[in-house]
């Protein structure tokens, strides 16, 4: 049998670029606020945009691994091609590559703890430990119905914080409601991913939130995570933790509409739109929502 020939496409294709706003939006978050309040640094919020990217692509590459080992991505897969379960990148390099990443994403790490000191340590380990979790290990977090509580904790809570701190070197209140629609937004990827794979995840014995408590429930998940999203800005201006420029988020409210419609009357491969258009929403969002925090 001949091994396939990894090409830069096929490694795109592995590497997911529609989803690596959700490792983009925490740093822009964090960075802007930082910014706003007038301490920021450009080169650690540099560091930190490159570690959370070669995470979010290490995770990747081990969800298509384990993904295709633990036949949820079958012949029946509704979402884009995933290059172990098709063929076009060998199972050994896809983890390879994931491996490759997590290296490079820790000697990131090492600048970084320079610059924070061990908080930056704890935060490193537990993304590292957690992405490869995510559908790895003894006890897979996506396999188990802990994604979304994975991508809301680490691309919302930990990410736009952390990021935050290794500029100023602690973290202001501001910045933790800042996470709340980061992660929220973040996590409505997840929730579209699991609708539309709620019948192949019940055959692989993947038990997703949508999988545990019905598509009607994931459902509301979406909306509850999307008028999170809203919310935020609102309180953060009422509680005085930013000015009237954090508005400026409402303006990819129509974004969502079409995303939105999706999920609430579509299902299986007719959610694949919807997932784009919700990672259009988060950049969009995330993009306006930073301004609004710089401008204050």
């Amino acid at each position: 049998m001949v091994k396939p020939k990894p090409t830069v496409k096929t490694w795109l294709m592995a590497v997911r670029p529609k989803t690596l706003t959700a490792a983009l939006v925490p740093v822009l978050v964090g960075t802007t606020l930082a910014f706003g309040l007038g301490v920021g640094r450009i080169v650690p919020a540099l560091a930190a945009l490159l570690g959370a990217v070669l995470i979010q692509i290490g995770t990747n590459f081990i969800n298509d691994y384990y993904d295709f080992k633990k036949g949820a991505d079958t012949h029946e897969r509704l979402g884009p091609v995933r290059v172990t379960q098709s063929g076009l990148i060998a199972p050994s390099t896809v983890l390879f590559g994931a491996a490759v990443c997590f290296a490079l994403a820790t000697a990131v790490g090492m600048y970084l703890v320079a610059v924070g000191g061990w908080p930056i340590v704890a935060i490193g380990l537990a993304s590292l430990l957690c992405g490869y979790a995510y559908t790895g290990g003894p006890f897979p977090l996506g396999y188990n119905g802990l994604g979304d509580l994975f991508v809301f904790i680490f691309f919302g809570l930990v990410a736009v914080t952390g990021t935050f701190y290794v500029q100023a070197g602690s973290v202001h209140p501001a910045a933790w409601w800042a996470a709340i629609p980061v992660g929220a937004s973040g996590t409505m990827l997840i929730v579209v991913n699991n609708l539309r794979d709620v019948t192949t995840d019940v055959k692989a014995g993947k038990r997703t939130l949508a999988v545990r408590w019905g598509t009607t429930a994931g459902k509301a998940e979406y909306v509850l995570l999307m008028v999170a999203s809203f919310a935020t800005p609102v309180a953060m201006f009422a509680l005085g933790l930013a000015g009237p420029w954090v508005f400026l988020s409402f303006l990819s409210l129509p974004l969502v509409v079409a995303p939105l419609r999706r999920v609430l009357r579509e299902q299986g491969a007719a959610l694949n739109p919807a997932l784009g258009g919700t990672a259009r929403f988060q950049l969009f969002f995330g993009v306006l929502f930073g301004v609004g925090l710089y401008l204050r």
